[in-house]
């Protein structure tokens, strides 16, 4: 049932073409995020709400599991893309996810062309990837004491400690 759900709004960079299009003949006000998403949190909650708000479609762009660990080093993900792709659709905030292979997410944002491109964190607008393509650019700050890389170090001390 799930997979039926999700599996027509998992694209990749080869493949959204005609999805694109028809978002935009549609009139649609796209919104665009990116990250690995690889466990998920209260703070990726928080962030995907508020970033659905600004328009009518939340589009992903999902770290492939290859660039996941060229970023993020060698037992990174600890989610395949699939998995993080189907979580992610799951909420109701999400769209579509769009699957890339590079570590970056600019061949994607050109090819999106979102009205609007939206950065977690402490970025400066025009430090994000793809300022210049998007009509708009918008920072949202993280929730604080949230984070994957916090969470996993946190469940390794917690074995550590009781192994």
């Amino acid at each position: 049932m799930l997979n039926q759900y999700v599996k027509h709004r998992i694209y990749n960079l080869e493949n959204c073409d005609v999805l694109i299009i028809q978002l935009k003949m549609n009139k649609k006000k796209i919104v665009f995020t990116n990250g690995c998403f690889d466990i998920l949190h209260r703070g990726h909650l928080d962030y995907l709400w508020k970033a659905k708000e600004l328009g009518d479609i939340l589009v992903i762009g999902l770290n492939s599991d290859k660039s996941v660990f060229r970023l993020k080093g060698k037992n990174r993900p600890i989610n395949n893309e699939y998995d993080r792709a189907t979580m992610l659709l799951s909420l109701k905030p999400v769209d579509y996810v769009i699957i890339f292979e590079q570590d970056t997410p600019e061949k994607l944002i050109a090819k999106v062309q979102p009205d609007i491109l939206v950065k977690g964190g402490d970025y400066k607008k025009e430090d994000v990837i793809g300022y210049d393509i998007a009509k708009e650019t918008v920072i949202l700050p993280f929730l604080k004491n949230y984070s994957t890389s916090s969470f996993i170090k946190r469940i390794l001390t917690t074995v550590n400690i009781s192994a």
